[in-house]
C-alpha cells in the first residue's frame, strides 16, 4: 500500500485487483485458456519469424531498418520493444493460469537480453540503442520512446506479480529513475512527453506495486505537461533542426496536446493515443482526487459515448489518422475501429471506476470488452483483426501477422487479464463490475473476503455469489451492477428476497457478511433491436440486435440469402440456437423478410419498393464473426414496417 502525507497522493478509492487474485472460469476462462495454450506461444514465434530478437541482443548484430511504410516515414521496429512488453504482461498471466516451464525460460531469456542492453545510466530502448545511436530523447513527437518504456514497465509489473521474480522489475525501475532524472520541471530537464500516450498509466502500475509515490508524481507530470504552451512538440522540432509544420498529421490534436489536458472536452485525434491518455488522467484522478481531472473526463466521456463510439463500442472511424473525425461519422463498411483503440476504451472505463461504481462507465466497459475488442482475436487464438468493421462484402479476413502487430498482443493481454477489470476493491467495500464464473480472492481495507461467482453469464443472466470472508463474519458494502441493458431484475440473499436501492447502476448491499452468504442476482436478458442517432446516416432505418452484453449480426453462411436482401420483422419469439461450426456459441433466429430479388428483374432502379417475402434470420455474436466461412456481414440490418 501506498504511503501517503499531505503532499503525496491521498488514500486511494477503488482500485483494481491483481491478475494472480481472480481465477477465471466460464466464458472468459474459456478465452484464457486458448490464449495460454495457443496465442502467446504464436505471438512469440511470429516475433522470431519477424527478426525481433536480432533487434534487441546485443550479442546479435544489428539488423538496420527492416520494416517500414508511410514512406519511410515510420518503422514499427521503433515500438518492437513495447510488442515484447506486451508479450511479456501476457506470458505473466497466462503462467499464472497454466504453469509452462518452457514458455517461462523464454521470458527470462527475454529479461535477460534486456538485462544486458541495459545502459549504466538506465536507459533501455532497443531502437535508440542499436538503430539509431544518439538520437535517444531528440524526437518524442514521433518515435515511441516513453510508449515503449510504458509497456516494459507493464509487463515488469505483471511478471514480478505472476512469478514472484524481481529482475524485470528491477530493471524498469532503474529505467524509471533515469527516466525521472531527465524529465520533470527543473533547470536542465526536459519539460516534455510522448507523442504516443502510454508511460502515464504504466508509472501508476509500478507506483502501486512498489508503493512509490514519485513514480505517481511523474505520471501527473506527464499529464500535467501535455499541451502547455509553448508547445514542446514545436520546440523539441526547433531544437533539434526540424520544421515544426513540417508534421505529417498537421495538427497537435493528433496526440491531444493541442491544449491543457484540463481543458479539453472534445475527444480528437489518434484513438489509440486518446485511449490511453484518458485510462492515465483518470488513474491520476483517482489518486489524487483531482477534481479539474474529474471535470475534463466527464466532458470527454461524453463526447465520445453520445456522437463517436460504435454500437460495437469500437472508436476511431477513418485509416487517416487511425481515429476521430467529425460527430456521428460512423461508417459501417469503412469503419477502422482499430482493436487497440476498443481495448485502450476498456482501460478507459475501467478506470473511471476508480472514482466510484457507476454503471455508465461499467457498462461501457462491458460493451468493448464483449465486442469491440473481442472480435480482434478469433475463436481459436490464433488470427486477429487489426480493424474491425460493422459490415464486409466477404472481403474482411483475419490475418495471422501485421507489418504492425500491436493489436495481437493487446488483445491477448486483455483477455487474459479481464479477472482484474471485474471487481474494484475499497476500504470498506467491494464493487462487482462484471459478472464471470470464477473466484476472487479480494482486499477490503486489509482483510481478505473470498467472491465466488457461478453463472453462464453471458448466455444467461442469472448469476449467484458467495461471499466469504476470512474472519468468518465481516461487515463491507458490495456493489452489484444492474446493467443498463436489463429491463428487470431479481435480487435475494440467502434465499430471502430483497429490495435495495440503487445508485448510479450499483445495488449498494451493506451487512455483516457471514461465510458462505449467497447472493441471487437474475438480470432479464431480452433480444431487442438498438437504433441509431439520426444524424448517423448509415443506420438510417436499420437496427442492431443485443442480448445481454452481446452485439449480434448477420453472417452470410448462416443465412441463404445475401445479407443486404434481408429486414428484421420482430424479436418476438426470438430463439438461441446452435451454430453450425462454432460450439458453445449461442445464435439467435428470428423471422424476418428477403427481397425477392427474381421480381426485381435485374434493373438498377424501379418506381417500386422490392417485393419481400418471409424468412427465418440467424444471427451470431459480433465477436465470433468471420471465424467460419468467408462470406458477408451487416451489424445494422433493415428494419421491416411494421
Amino acid at each position: 500500500m501506498i504511503d501517503t502525507d499531505t503532499t503525496s497522493p491521498v488514500t486511494r478509492r477503488f482500485r483494481p485487483p491483481a491478475v494472480p487474485q481472480v481465477e477465471l472460469r466460464g466464458f472468459w476462462g474459456q478465452r484464457a485458456d486458448v490464449v495460454a495454450d495457443r496465442t502467446v506461444h504464436i505471438l512469440y514465434d511470429r516475433c522470431v519469424a519477424a527478426g525481433m530478437f536480432d533487434q534487441i541482443d546485443p550479442d546479435r548484430t544489428a539488423p538496420g531498418k527492416v520494416v517500414s511504410y508511410d514512406g519511410g516515414l515510420m518503422t514499427s521496429q521503433m515500438f518492437w520493444d513495447s510488442d515484447f512488453g506486451k508479450i511479456i504482461e501476457l506470458a505473466s498471466y497466462t503462467l499464472f493460469r497454466k504453469p509452462d516451464s518452457t514458455l517461462e525460460a523464454k521470458v527470462d531469456a527475454i529479461v535477460d537480453i534486456y538485462e544486458r542492453l541495459q545502459q549504466p545510466d538506465g536507459y533501455l530502448n532497443s531502437w535508440f540503442q542499436r538503430i539509431e545511436p544518439g538520437l535517444r530523447w531528440t524526437n518524442l513527437r514521433d518515435t515511441h520512446e516513453l510508449y515503449n518504456a510504458g509497456h516494459m514497465i507493464e509487463g515488469a509489473v505483471a511478471y514480478f506479480q505472476a512469478t514472484g521474480k524481481r529482475k524485470f522489475l528491477d530493471i524498469m525501475c532503474r529505467y524509471a529513475d533515469y527516466i525521472a532524472s531527465v524529465f520533470g520541471p527543473d533547470a536542465g530537464q526536459i519539460r516534455g512527453y510522448d507523442g504516443h500516450e502510454e508511460i502515464e498509466l504504466a508509472l501508476v502500475k509500478l507506483a502501486r506495486v512498489t508503493g512509490r509515490t514519485d513514480y505517481l508524481e511523474l505520471a501527473k507530470f506527464f499529464i500535467d505537461e501535455r499541451g502547455q504552451q509553448p508547445h514542446f512538440f514545436d520546440l523539441e522540432a526547433l531544437q533539434h533542426g526540424r520544421d515544426p509544420a513540417e508534421y505529417h498529421f498537421k495538427t497537435h490534436e493528433f496526440s491531444q496536446s493541442a491544449e491543457p489536458v484540463r481543458d479539453q472536452r472534445k475527444v480528437v485525434g489518434h484513438a489509440v493515443r486518446a485511449m490511453y491518455l484518458y485510462a492515465g488522467m483518470s488513474d491520476i484522478a483517482t489518486e489524487f482526487h483531482d477534481a479539474a481531472l474529474e471535470t475534463a473526463l466527464e466532458g470527454l466521456w461524453a463526447d465520445l459515448t453520445t456522437r463517436k463510439m460504435y454500437v460495437t463500442g469500437g472508436i476511431g472511424p477513418s485509416r487517416t489518422n487511425e481515429g476521430f473525425t467529425f460527430d456521428y461519422d460512423l461508417p459501417n463498411l469503412t469503419a477502422y475501429a482499430e482493436t487497440c483503440a476498443a481495448v485502450g476504451l476498456v482501460f478507459w472505463s475501467s478506470r473511471m471506476l476508480g472514482l466510484g461504481p457507476n454503471r455508465v462507465y461499467a457498462d461501457i466497459m462491458e460493451q468493448a470488452l464483449y465486442n469491440g475488442a473481442s472480435s480482434g482475436l478469433s475463436l481459436d487464438g490464433s488470427r486477429f483483426f487489426y480493424e474491425n468493421p460493422l459490415a464486409s462484402r466477404g472481403d474482411h479476413h483475419r490475418w495471422e501477422w501485421h507489418r504492425c502487430p500491436c493489436c495481437a498482443p493487446n488483445i491477448a493481454r486483455l483477455t487474459a487479464s479481464v479477472g482484474s477489470y471485474m471487481y474494484g476493491e475499497g476500504s470498506n467495500s467491494l464493487a462487482v463490475h462484471l459478472y464471470c464464473d470464477s473466484t476472487a480472492n479480494l482486499d477490503v481495507g486489509g482483510r481478505k473476503v473470498e467472491i465466488v461467482q457461478t453463472t453462464e453469464y453471458p448466455w444467461s443472466g442469472s448469476i449467484l455469489l458467495q461471499v466469504n470472508p476470512e474472519r468468518g463474519t465481516d461487515s463491507f458494502t458490495l456493489y452489484l451492477r444492474v446493467p443498463g441493458w436489463s429491463s428487470s431484475y431479481t435480487l435475494s440473499i440467502n434465499g430471502e428476497p430483497e429490495v435495495v436501492a440503487m445508485n448510479d447502476g450499483y445495488l449498494a448491499l451493506h451487512r455483516d457478511w457471514t461465510r458462505g452468504d449467497e447472493v441471487r442476482l437474475d438480470l432479464a436478458m431480452d433480444v431487442e433491436t438498438i437504433h441509431a442517432h439520426p444524424f448517423v446516416g448509415d443506420d438510417a432505418g436499420r437496427v442492431a440486435l443485443r442480448r445481454g452484453p452481446l452485439l449480434y449480426c448477420l453472417e452470410g453462411g448462416d443465412n441463404e440469402r445475401p445479407i443486404a436482401s434481408l429486414s428484421i420483422a420482430t424479436t418476438k419469439g426470438a430463439e438461441r440456437v446452435a451454430l453450425d461450426g462454432a460450439p458453445g456459441i449461442v445464435g439467435l433466429r428470428l423471422s424476418g423478410y428477403a427481397d425477392d430479388m427474381e421480381a426485381w428483374g435485374g434493373k438498377l432502379y424501379q418506381s417500386r419498393p422490392a417485393a419481400t417475402k418471409a424468412a427465418t434470420l440467424t444471427a451470431v455474436p459480433y465477436y465470433a464473426w468471420a471465424n467460419r466461412a468467408a462470406g458477408d456481414m451487416q451489424v445494422w440490418v433493415r428494419k421491416a414496417p411494421e
